[in-house]
């Protein structure tokens, strides 16, 4: 498929290397040096860029999607390809292959995965490897997408757009692919959690997005609150497209449910099904049991609470915030209150992770139990619809972006409790579909406000999943459709 993409950087080798002939055979002829290079070289560039932009009848239908990230943990991006699929675009999918992509992205005949690798082992000082590395992965994104076939678009996800919108640019201009930017965040800002915002690279990096920024041919962005910033100060005119649940997030029917709990049992032994006083003829989990006799299948009466989050391991969520809150309500319940015990699942891949998995291992829980697996993708939009209660404590390091992990939740019919940024009303309405809270003391209030009446349905936790689903929201294909297919058409 990459054939002509080849043949183009070929023909840009050998411009190179021909342009250079004049320089050794002008002087001999008596021809200027100067005016047979340039001619020879004009007729090279030009023959370059024919081959470069070479267009056939399928190019319009063909859009790249680039991530410079794990394919596998960009579920945004994975919707984007499925719904290009879905209208009759071939994808071709960019990024690193680390974990596995949704199932759905990896059967479709016509999304191709394209992986790159991560550059890493870089050898010297902190500025020379990371400098280095930007070049190596500038050289890599331009050889990949160089040699692909022509491509109509190439819809590229910020953060992380370093090098990543510099050499789609570079594309655009060789190749005439227009390139859209999906704004999920900005990435000086996520640098700037660690460096501070007056670092010199925090600030080179804020220059370089809204610079390159604004050459995209379109932008989207995630929250009106973005939009109205990239407006206001870079200039940049944005689509909002909020994240909506695909119809794949749901309340997990009870027969799915107990086939989840089972799989979760055999990766944390501490939610096996307890003792067997049932007898032989039922099959347990902590949370459920199934008659074998005639396969049915409920939720056991004194089960534990399922509090689910789900997370990145990165520095702008403080998962400290949330242990403290559970340290709190083991607290409570060991001193005699009516309170459910309760079980922490929190899911994710990130660099923090053993960092909270080495806390997670002191504390001295009794009612508690927390447990950090790493799920398919598609056991996640089950365990979302098999919990209780959800809590996110993605903070946003610009404060104009939304947890998509709350998103998915409510897909689910799962209340939330939020903690507080700018921009979260855009989402959490507080009292309605959740709660937000401020730091660890609010949220163990919370909990033990919510659980109190567990698991009957009657309380405030139940309130809030009766408004959810009341008020199911548009779904992820329908918004697409509206707001991205659109500007897929020629400007």
């Amino acid at each position: 498929m990459a054939s002509s993409g080849a043949s183009a950087v070929f023909v840009a080798v050998f411009a190179l290397g021909a342009a250079l002939l004049p320089v050794y055979y002008a002087p001999c002829s008596g021809v200027a040096l100067p005016a047979a290079c340039g001619a020879v070289l004009t007729g090279l560039v030009v023959l370059c860029l024919r081959a470069l932009r070479h267009r056939d009848a399928g190019t319009d239908r063909r859009v790249c999607v680039l991530v410079l990230g794990d394919i596998g943990r960009s579920p945004r991006m994975q919707y984007h390809a499925l719904s290009l699929s879905e209208h009759g675009y071939h994808v071709t999918f960019v990024g690193f292959l680390e974990s596995r992509p949704h199932q759905d992205v990896l059967s479709r005949e016509t999304i191709r995965i394209v992986p790159i690798a991560d550059v890493r082992g870089v050898l010297g000082p902190e500025l020379i490897r990371y400098v280095t590395k930007v070049i190596l992965q500038f050289l890599q994104l331009l050889l990949v997408l160089l040699t692909m076939e022509t491509q109509s678009q190439v819809l590229l996800q910020n953060p992380p757009g370093l090098p990543g919108i510099a050499a789609v640019w570079l594309v655009h201009v060789l190749r005439g692919s227009r390139f859209i930017i999906d704004w999920h965040n900005y990435g000086y800002t996520i640098m700037a959690l660690s460096l501070g915002h007056r670092h010199p690279a925090v600030l080179l990096a804020k220059w370089y997005e809204r610079v390159f920024g604004r050459l995209a041919s379109r932008s989207l962005c995630v929250t009106e609150a973005m939009r109205e910033d990239l407006q206001r100060n870079w200039g940049i005119r944005a689509t909002t497209l909020y994240d909506r649940p695909p119809s794949v997030f749901r309340e997990t029917p009870l027969e799915q449910r107990h086939g989840l709990f089972l799989r979760l049992a055999g990766i944390c032994p501490q939610l096996q099904g307890g003792s067997d006083e049932d007898g032989a003829g039922v099959e347990k989990t902590l949370f459920s049991v199934r008659d074998l006799a005639d396969d049915a299948v409920a939720l056991r009466a004194e089960r534990p609470a399922l509090l689910l989050s789900s997370t990145s391991w990165t520095e702008d969520e403080d998962f400290s915030v949330l242990l403290e809150a559970l340290e709190e309500y083991d607290g409570v319940v060991e001193g005699g209150a009516a309170l459910p015990p309760l079980v922490c699942v929190i899911t994710g891949k990130g660099p923090q992770k053993e960092h909270y998995r080495r806390r997670i291992d002191g504390l001295r829980l009794e009612h508690v139990t927390i447990c950090t697996p790493w799920l398919e993708a598609e056991d996640y939009p089950l365990l979302l619809g098999s919990a209780d209660l959800g809590v996110c404590l993605h903070t946003s390091s610009s404060g104009l972006d939304l947890p998509m992990k709350v998103v998915d939740m409510f897909g689910c019919c799962l209340p939330v409790c939020a903690i507080h940024f700018t921009c979260l009303a855009e989402l959490v309405r507080h009292e309605e579909n959740g709660l937000v809270f401020r730091g660890s003391r609010e949220l163990a209030l919370q909990l033990k406000s919510l659980l109190s009446e567990f698991p009957r349905s009657e309380g405030r936790l139940g309130s809030f999943k009766r408004n959810l689903q009341a008020s199911r929201g548009q779904r992820w294909d329908d918004n697409w459709n509206q707001t991205v297919l659109p500007l897929l058409s020629p400007p």
